[in-house]
């Protein structure tokens, strides 16, 4: 089983930055990959960053190219995103999650979740 948190979200205002954490546990070892996700309301779940834990791969969706940053530390086990240059559309609720396979682009790649953290952007 592995076991992860989300935390770091909050109310920022457009241009600000903020840095999300996840914490991991359990079996994240059996684990590839740690992505981030993010639903706005009314939305589908998309994927924003991922990246692997031996190699360090990363991947970035088109929109946050260039401002977000996902990075690990691995005896810590922790996963971050560094948001930079937030606009409102960044506004939803962001999710980590650990993919056994080696498919990193979609939700269906992900095996386990956190529970979310909430972040608004205002304009």
């Amino acid at each position: 089983q592995v076991v992860l948190v989300e935390s770091g979200g909050g109310l920022v205002q457009a241009g600000d930055s903020l840095r999300l954490s996840c914490a991991t546990s359990g079996q994240i070892l059996s684990t590839n990959a740690v992505g981030w996700f993010r639903q706005a309301p009314g939305r589908e779940r998309e994927f924003v960053a991922a990246i692997t834990w031996n190699s360090g791969n990363l991947y970035y969706a088109d929109s946050v190219k260039g401002r977000f940053i996902i990075s690990r530390d691995n005896p810590r086990n922790m996963v971050y995103l560094q948001m930079n240059s937030l606009k409102s559309e960044d506004t939803a609720v962001y999710y980590c999650a650990a993919a056994v396979g080696i498919y990193y682009w979609g939700s269906e790649g992900y095996d386990y979740w956190g529970q979310g953290t909430q972040v608004t952007v205002s304009s």
